[in-house]
């Protein structure tokens, strides 16, 4: 079974945590907004594993065996629903104010090339799904509960600070883009609350979501 949520470890007080914070804050902005740092996501992912490991074990990191397989993969796959459908509302709203959501760089090349999809589908289990699930809802999300003494409501503060920064980790895709995956955000964040802090349910759900984004560019459904 899944092990509780602990509480914040002695060595990790709360002003810790905020530095951990806002350092994780400045890389994902001076990544995709200024430019004046590597990708955020390697980043985050190495830091994130060296301070849940010295903070709090590696086994409260979330990525315990969940209670049951089959309510984790009903949670994803709801959750890839509702983020799918939302995003396609948040699309053609958005398209009334601002331009459309760029895409990212060299998904043009997917259409019809088997190679290029499987390639990217690698890429999407392995950097999207499972690299910035650790760093968002793994690390920054945790140090952000931190600072609410890991309360119910301190997590959920953290789903939607954690969830600006994953909008402004698109910053590329323009303001539609940040909104559309900030709400993503928001979503994976619930699932990952509503299945006891599991990260294998953003995990799955994140993948299952770019997986679909995939198909569709393979068959010719997205531009």
């Amino acid at each position: 079974m899944n092990a509780p949520a602990p509480t914040l470890a002695p060595t990790g007080s709360r002003w810790l945590s905020a530095l951990e914070f806002v350092l994780g804050a400045a890389i994902v902005i001076g990544h995709n907004v200024y430019h004046v740092v590597p990708n955020e996501v390697p980043i985050l992912f190495v830091l994130g594993l060296l301070s849940l490991h010295w903070r709090d074990g590696l086994k409260n990191v979330g990525l315990a065996r969940p209670a049951s397989w089959k309510v984790t993969i009903g949670i994803a796959l709801a959750a890839a629903a509702v983020r799918i459908g939302v995003g396609e509302v948040v699309e053609r709203v958005s398209a009334r104010f601002w331009p459309a959501i760029n895409a990212p760089a060299g998904s043009e090349a997917i259409h019809a090339d088997w190679k290029q999809a499987l390639l990217w589908l690698g890429l999407i289990w392995t950097f999207a799904a499972f690299g910035e699930e650790i760093s968002y809802r793994g690390y920054l999300l945790t140090r952000a509960a931190d600072l609410g003494k890991r309360t119910t409501l301190a997590y959920w503060a953290a789903v939607i600070a954690t969830s600006i920064l994953f909008g402004y980790g698109h910053y590329y895709k323009g303001p539609a883009g940040v909104l559309d995956s900030g709400i993503a955000g928001l979503i994976l964040g619930a699932a990952y609350m509503l299945n006891r802090k599991n990260l294998w349910t953003c995990i799955l759900a994140h993948g299952l979501i770019d997986t679909f984004g995939v198909l569709a560019l393979f068959l010719g459904w997205a531009s």
